[in-house]
């Protein structure tokens, strides 16, 4: 069995799989994701932007280690004018790749939203009151989101993307 690296990078040995990072998907459940997640990106790219009742952007990275481009299908909340919010979920015990990568190259962000070319955005990690009052109002427009976050040992980060 083959798969990809965990940030997406070349081809992994089945030795290398076996190995996987305790709380990520195995070969099989990545495969699925990666062609779910290319569908979901055409639909995004012709200008239907949602999925399962919520809005879903694409969110532009750059692998933490290898640099290779990613592109990430990721549900997001209006935060006022120019700002959006994304919830780093994936239902595993770790975050996600794409929040890894987020971090590692901040400068190097962007989004697109349905029909839309890309934006160059900045991310902020939000804490305290700040994520309080940003998660309060996801999981009211969300419930499944807090019960997701209910089911796990680790709490999910918000992040705000601001344009540049």
């Amino acid at each position: 069995m083959t798969g990809r690296t965990t940030d997406g990078g070349g081809p992994m040995t089945q030795q290398q799989a076996a190995k996987r990072r305790p709380g990520t998907p195995g070969a099989f459940s990545r495969w699925m994701q990666h062609r779910a997640n290319a569908r979901l990106m055409r639909k995004i790219r012709r200008g239907e932007g949602a999925f399962m009742g919520m809005d879903v952007l694409i969110l532009n990275t750059v692998g933490s280690r290898s640099q290779e481009p990613r592109e990430t299908p990721v549900a997001w909340w209006a935060d006022g004018e120019g700002a959006w919010l994304v919830v780093a979920s994936g239902g595993g015990t770790r975050h996600p790749d794409w929040h890894d990568n987020l971090l590692a190259h901040p400068d190097r962000a962007s989004i697109e939203l349905p029909g839309r070319a890309a934006l160059p955005v900045t991310p902020h990690p939000l804490d305290g009151t700040e994520r309080e009052q940003a998660w309060q109002r996801i999981t009211e427009t969300q419930p499944r989101i807090g019960k997701y976050q209910s089911r796990s040992e680790r709490q999910y980060p918000v992040i705000r993307l601001t344009s540049r």
